[in-house]
């Protein structure tokens, strides 16, 4: 299940596509929404592997296929299409299209497309949307060719979604306004051909699963539609994986031959979606990066809620009683004004028929309510709930933290309360909104606030089979319980509900979900792991969407912030989903799905931070975003252009009015008064270097000029304690066939430290004459073998590096590694570290001096250690995150140094220095003079040296911060701690 496409693009740096395709916002959505870092993502993998294809490889597939191959692809027999007789309708037509070869049509001919695996609940639909504006400016600037874009979902409520969400694009200001048309309007809308605005563009929708080789009323002939395959499709959840659906995948692709096909689904069965994958962010990868709660399987049955059971009325209730305690045990957890209220969701089976699988557990509901519970049951309740909690999940990384009194000392009086929203029993009244057939609410007649909530497609029926002699009232009330269920002031603490309505409904507050009579086949596992993914999202604070752990490792709250959270609350509770089916073997199929997704295990256990570190100092640098914008800021970074297209933006903001410019580009009238002062005072805010691009194109560069001029630029806020900054050792991930035969020999590498206090006490008792010469010998051997410092798995070095932040630390000289994640693998890095470890031999080498010292690895993708600098090819602050940083300390003389032995390219390597000098040098003459920050006793300062493979290429007035050998390293670092 290799991702091929994945593979490719993550290889390819944004920076080395032309500036056209580096001159869109990927963040703004709307006023209100902003892209998470992973939807980004997505659309920059996007991007990529559209610029492969129409750059590089001109839009060519067999080229296009080469790439692949060139990445690993080798066996394609399970991608080709194989003709047989089974299918001979669809594959007679798509003989009309494709050329047959050996009764076969091979992979080749499908590979103009891109899959999307997200989870349920990531935020496709934003994606989709900022896909299209991509798209669109992408045409309209001529870098991918003129094609129609056509959007497929399954379901008409989707349809309605997306709309919806476009609207909310469209009433924002950004850079393309998306004009809907359904497709059986294709014909008259080309028809008419009307007359554009230059920021406008056409998107055809319909219902996927209509799309067919016949034409009816609504059901639409793939043919009639064609224009010759010269379609952009983009599908969303358009495969059910049923027979008449993989014909309509290929009527997709037919569609679409011409043009790029793009697949956006949470659960993909097709091999080829999986090998055209261009970005994996599954229910799993949205657990781990701290997008979702973390998901705790139950592994106990809860049969006694299906139909025809002989389990007694006692066991049911013990069953519910169950839920209702953890579900009180969650909200007691809750710390006050953060996160969500918990809610308990009971996702049925049958609705309206006889003894349904809703009525079964809202019987059971009603006698809690209503009588209460005796004690004995109440114990019983609690015993089962803290054996539950006791098992391991596998998806959850440790044990559920909780005492077993938090639990034995709940009273039914707290089930009353934060379940029923009541003090004493009471029988339960309905509550209808007049008109709405939907929904029905309920609550006890002892308590003024309802507490469950029923979500069905049909309520006038069950009311009238289900609810005859309970007291029903009719509410005028206009706001529907429903839509108000997500808001902080929503009292209903149970939500029930058939298979149907959970599709598009977006919710933080699920922690428990309860499955009743919910099947095994792929149906309802899809159904299942798609629900599972509408529970899992989270929200801490406002707007900060990610566990609160992620967000302290993030630096995206305080310490202070929390450590008060976390303070006598079991935040892990509210920070998971608890899952319990009617039948726990029928989740085993989801646990096995989650399984699959995870593809690699995590083995972050095995390694460990470095026992001689425990009462070592090491500090990083912390920054804050600066109060006045690019524009404000007396340090100002010149913008790269052309002097060509310098002078026709000018011209173009000539010909515009101001009042056209403030609303097209969304500039503030400040920034609009301070280009027009850049056009007269060009050499101070404008860099025309004879190598910089010209792109002739007068809006995207405005547009460009202005986001540069309102630019927040990042400032020094202070030095702090390395805490969860670096954390990619905890995240090493392995393919499963590999973990066995390396675990043992991470193991071994890692007590090496240990060997030294062994061989000391094998001393000791052979001194002692406890053992004879023998046995120390033979002990002595023992050691040799169970102790080591290095050994080699296949490409892997696993080694134990004395001064290294973590240990053991993994390298590989093959760059190409593929079955394990996170560790030293690019050949500079693991060529430096050797260098160093062939210096530390040599007698009296620099760090013999300190009193200690240590470094470490800095993971791009996951480390939170960097220094911001300007990048103008993607007009951000970015963040330059260099491969190692070293600490080292003499008496109150202490040194943070940031390593990059990469041959990087020249000018980028230059504005990381500036974006380094900038913070942490001055200027003394013409002399840079590194600060020294006061950090309780010790003066701290803080260098960067690069390396390069020939001095020769380097700036004069760069010179400093580059080595092209070891030797010239630790002489530039003898000579910095001299003049510090």
């Amino acid at each position: 299940m290799e991702l091929y496409l994945q593979k490719i693009v993550n290889s390819i740096q944004m920076q080395s596509l032309e500036p056209d395709w580096l001159s869109f916002d990927l963040a703004k959505f709307s006023n209100k929404k902003t892209l998470f870092d992973y939807q980004q993502k997505v659309l920059e993998n996007a991007l990529k592997a559209l610029y492969k294809y129409y750059k590089d490889c001109n839009g060519n597939k067999e080229s296009f296929f080469e790439l692949y191959k060139n990445n690993g692809l080798i066996e394609t027999k399970g991608l080709d299409y194989k003709l047989n007789g089974k299918n001979h309708k669809i594959f007679k037509i798509l003989e009309e299209y494709y050329e047959i070869q050996n009764s076969t049509i091979p992979f080749y001919n499908f590979i103009n497309r891109m899959s999307f695996w997200m989870a349920t609940g990531s935020g496709k639909t934003l994606v989709i949307i900022k896909l299209i504006e991509l798209l669109g400016n992408l045409i309209k600037n001529g870098q991918i060719p003129q094609k129609e874009i056509l959007f497929l979902t399954y379901r008409e409520d989707l349809i309605d979604q997306f709309k919806k969400h476009v609207n909310e694009f469209n009433s924002s200001d950004n850079s393309l306004h998306i004009i809907l048309y359904s497709l059986k309007d294709y014909e008259k809308v080309k028809r008419e051909n009307k007359l554009k605005m230059g920021n406008e563009i056409d998107v055809f929708y319909y219902r996927s699963d209509l799309i067919s080789d016949e034409q009816k009323e609504k059901i639409i002939d793939f043919r009639n539609y064609d224009a010759n395959g010269n379609w952009y499709i983009i599908l969303d959840e358009a495969h059910k994986g049923d027979k008449e659906d993989s014909k309509r995948q290929l009527y997709y692709s037919i569609l679409s031959r011409n043009g790029f096909l793009f697949n956006f689904s949470a659960t993909f069965t097709d091999p080829r979606d999986f090998a055209t994958c261009v970005f994996n962010f599954n229910l799993e990868k949205f657990i781990q990066s701290g997008y979702g709660k973390q998901v705790y399987i139950s592994q106990s049955n809860i049969e006694a809620l299906q139909k025809h059971t002989e389990l007694t009325e006692r066991q049911k209730q013990v069953i519910i009683l169950k839920i209702f305690l953890l579900h009180t045990l969650i909200k007691k957890s809750k710390p006050q004004g953060f996160y969500h209220k918990p809610l308990i969701l009971t996702l049925v089976n049958s609705v309206n028929t006889e003894d349904s699988d809703l009525e079964l557990f809202f019987r059971e509901l009603v006698k809690i309510a209503k009588d209460g519970v005796d004690d004995d049951l109440l114990q019983e309740a609690k015993r089962d709930l803290i054996n539950d909690l006791q098992h391991t999940c596998e998806f959850v990384p440790d044990r559920i933290q909780f005492e077993d009194e938090q639990i034995n000392n709940l009273t039914f009086e707290d089930i009353l309360e934060n379940v029923f929203n009541a003090k004493t029993n009471g029988d339960i009244e309905v509550l209808k909104k007049q008109k709405d057939n939907k929904q029905i609410s309920f609550k006890l007649k002892t308590s003024e606030k309802p507490f469950a909530l029923i979500r069905i497609g049909d309520t006038y029926k069950w009311i009238k089979d289900k609810l005859s002699g309970y007291e029903i009232n009719e509410t005028l009330v206009d706001e529907s319980v429903f839509e108000k269920i997500n808001k902080e002031d929503s009292d209903i603490n149970i939500l029930m509900g058939s298979r149907a309505f959970y599709e598009g409904w977006d919710s933080n507050r699920p922690n428990i979900i309860l499955y009743i009579n919910i099947g095994k086949g792929t149906d309802a596992k899809k159904f299942v792991l798609q629900s599972i993914g509408r529970g899992v999202r989270i929200e801490p604070l406002p707007n900060k969407r990610k566990r609160l752990e992620v967000l302290y490792n993030n630096n995206e709250i305080k310490k202070n912030m929390f450590e008060e959270i976390k303070k006598n609350n079991n935040i892990n509770l509210i920070e998971t989903l608890f899952v319990y089916g009617t039948k726990a073997e029928n989740l085993k199929e989801v646990i096995e799905t989650l399984k699959e997704q995870k593809q690699e295990e995590l083995i972050g256990n095995l390694f460990e931070i470095n026992p001689d570190i425990k009462d070592k100092l090491l500090l990083i640098p912390v920054y804050t975003e600066s109060e006045k914008m690019l524009v404000d800021e007396q340090y100002f970074i010149k913008f790269e252009i052309s002097k060509d297209d310098l002078k026709l933006t000018m011209n173009y903001l000539n010909y515009i009015d101001d009042k056209v410019a403030l609303v097209k580009f969304d500039m503030e009238p400040k920034i609009l008064k301070k280009i027009k002062e850049s056009f007269r005072n060009q050499d101070e805010y404008y860099n025309t270097n004879k190598n910089v691009s010209t792109i002739a194109k007068p809006e995207i560069l405005l547009r460009n000029i202005s986001r540069h001029f309102s630019i927040r630029t990042k400032e020094f806020r202070e030095l702090k304690p390395l805490e969860n900054e670096i954390i990619h050792f905890k995240q090493v991930r392995i393919s499963k066939e590999k973990l066995n035969s390396i675990r043992e020999k991470i193991i071994k590498v890692k007590a090496y430290p240990l060997k030294g206090e062994k061989e000391k006490e094998l001393k000791e008792q052979l001194h002692k004459r406890e053992i004879d010469i023998d046995k120390y010998t033979e002990e002595i051997r023992n050691i040799d073998k169970n102790f080591i410092k290095e050994v080699e798995h296949g490409p892997l070095a696993i080694n134990y590096i004395q001064n290294h932040y973590y240990i053991p630390v993994l390298l590989s000289e093959d760059e190409k590694i593929n079955y394990i994640t996170h560790i030293i693998k690019t050949r500079s890095e693991v060529d430096f570290i050797k260098e160093l470890e062939e210096y530390l031999k040599t007698r009296n080498n620099f760090f013999e001096q300190f009193d200690w010292w240590f470094f470490s690895k800095i993971d791009e993708n996951l480390d939170e250690v960097y220094i911001p600098y300007y990048q103008p090819k993607t007009n951000k602050i970015e963040k330059f995150k260099p491969d190692f940083i070293f600490w080292l300390k003499k008496g109150n003389r202490y040194i943070i140094l940031f390593v990059d032995p990469k041959s990087t390219e020249y000018a980028e390597g230059y504005r990381k220095i500036d974006g380094y000098s900038r913070i942490f040098e001055y200027k003394e003459g013409e002399n840079k003079i590194c600060k020294t920050f006061r950090y309780n006793e010790y003066l701290v300062s803080v260098k960067l040296f690069l390396r390069t493979e020939n001095m020769e290429k380097v700036l004069d007035k760069y010179k400093e911060y580059w080595f092209d050998s070891f030797y010239r390293f630790a002489q530039l670092l003898e000579a910095l701690f001299k003049n510090s």
